[in-house]
């Protein structure tokens, strides 16, 4: 039946995280829920497009490319064939796959209504779902294929985000954004990456593990500048090192994919006059909010700038009973966050008075090396006129990391001086996004150099580097040079 009207407490707009934990969450607290969604596949771009495969295949990269084994001694696990792109999706699409899998198994269970179409206001309440029928790709829709209108008491907007397409750029064959690079049929030997920003290193870090000779292009005159700038200058040293050729101060005049297919088919001019031939391009121009199907005005939502949702503290929109979080609302933008956003929109609704989100947000990228970080730089004490010890532990200074063969990791640690309260951590090296998490909890536990001193870390673990950072930082706060014998075994 079409244009049936169906009842629920909440209806959610968007599968990917931020949509299937709120409406997980709402479920839990015995709420009637529908999930929207407009493609075939669970997850949104965390999942399918974004997060988890971008970094399946940066462990595919190192994992064929035997760049793990390269600094174990007599060992080298590197390919003695050319890699096809089905050796390097393979793993990604099995991952995306238990994960789409695991997801609507999630919803079942709950008992949540899934409908695959195009969600829309039609009123403030009502959400019309225009349904997505087996399709092209042959995929069966997620759920009923009827065109329905759905009903919500309250309503969680969900959408995520898309790729930004500068018009210079002709897209379609041999140029690529962060969501269609998944879709190439072979492995370019040259690629130009425009975008110095973290879509745009961890991707070329991945395809210069694997032989590509990468060309990075960006408008600034360093890499990543929101990092400590100790950690961006030593990742874009080893970048370098890694074979990525940087272009900084530059801008894309103009893109010419003349001859898509053929080895250097793709011609850049840049802003200096000097032009580069390619075989494909990647541009990593940023992202922007994916709400031009949702109809907003027929809700009376409003849109702030670059198109993002404004929200208040407990993600309502200025309609009191349509919330949004994730990508929609712009920055941080993390998966990690994008669901825990949701989850306390959804018990706000509810009644409830959630917490707010953590004051500490860790960032990981997936570059090679890895970087991960949390709390203040340098620079961000310096701004603040905040005295404080540096304190610094190398991956080579422990047992784990001369087993795993990183030699050139290191963690460093900010204190306050005076009472030594931990201020920021910063990792770069192997496990860099877990190892990390150490930091963040000392930090939100407002911990000082006291915990480390006294903690006991297993041994070998890189848990040691938080240990032998806190000897470096207590020796330099009591005005003396660290020995080797105190920074590591």
């Amino acid at each position: 039946m079409r244009n049936a009207v169906k009842e629920y407490d909440l209806v959610v707009i968007g599968g990917g995280p931020a949509g299937i934990f709120g409406a997980s969450a709402a479920s839990i607290l015995g709420k009637k829920v529908a999930l929207v969604d407009s493609h075939h596949e669970l997850g949104g771009a965390g999942i399918n497009t974004g997060t988890v495969p971008s970094k399946t295949l940066r462990e595919t990269a190192l994992a064929l490319s035997g760049m793990r084994s390269r600094a174990l001694y007599g060992v080298d696990l590197s390919l003695r064939r050319e890699a096809s792109v089905a050796d390097f999706l393979r793993h990604e699409q099995r991952v995306k796959e238990g994960l789409n899998a695991m997801f609507m198994q999630r919803l079942e269970a709950y008992k949540d209504d899934v409908y695959c179409g195009v969600g829309a206001f039609a009123d403030p309440h009502t959400v019309s779902v225009t349904s997505r029928h087996t399709g092209h790709d042959g995929h069966r829709p997620l759920g009923p294929e009827a065109d329905v209108q759905l009903r919500g008491r309250h309503i969680l907007i969900a959408t995520g985000s898309m790729p930004v397409r500068p018009p210079i750029f002709p897209f379609g064959q041999e140029v690529y954004d962060s969501d269609t690079i998944l879709h190439l049929d072979r492995l370019p030997k040259t690629l130009a990456v425009v975008g110095a920003g973290t879509i745009g290193s961890e991707y070329a870090c991945t395809f210069a593990a694997l032989g590509t000779k990468v060309h990075l292009i960006d408008g600034r005159d360093r890499l990543l500048p929101f990092l400590d700038a100790e950690l961006a200058r030593t990742l874009a040293a080893e970048m370098e090192r890694d074979g990525i050729e940087f272009h900084w101060k530059e801008r894309v005049e103009s893109c010419d994919a003349r001859a898509p297919g053929e080895p250097g088919g793709v011609h850049l001019t840049l802003a200096s006059g000097a032009t580069l031939a390619v075989d494909a391009a990647l541009i990593a121009a940023g992202r922007k909010c994916r709400v031009e199907n949702l109809n907003l005005p027929a809700a009376g939502v409003a849109v702030g700038e670059h198109g993002f949702i404004p929200v208040d503290e407990h993600y309502r929109t200025n309609v009191p009973h349509i919330y949004a979080a994730g990508d929609a609302i712009g920055a941080p933008a993390l998966a990690s966050t994008s669901m825990e956003q949701a989850r306390r929109a959804v018990q706000h609704a509810a009644g409830q008075t959630p917490s707010q989100l953590p004051r500490l947000l860790p960032t990981g990228i997936y570059t090679i090396p890895e970087v991960g970080t949390v709390g203040e730089t340098e620079e961000s004490l310096q701004r603040q006129g905040v005295d404080y010890v540096v304190g610094r532990a190398s991956y080579q200074n422990t047992a784990r990391g001369r087993i795993i063969g990183d030699l050139r990791g290191f963690l460093k640690l900010l204190f306050r001086r005076g009472d030594m309260k931990l201020l920021g951590a910063h990792v770069l090296g192997e496990r860099a996004t877990d190892v990390v998490h150490v930091g963040l909890v000392a930090m939100l536990a407002g911990a000082t150099a006291e915990l480390f001193d006294e903690a006991c870390f297993n041994l070998p673990t890189l848990g040691e580097l938080y240990k032998f950072a806190t000897f470096d930082a207590m020796l330099r706060a009591a005005h003396r040079e660290a020995t080797p014998a105190l920074s590591g075994l």
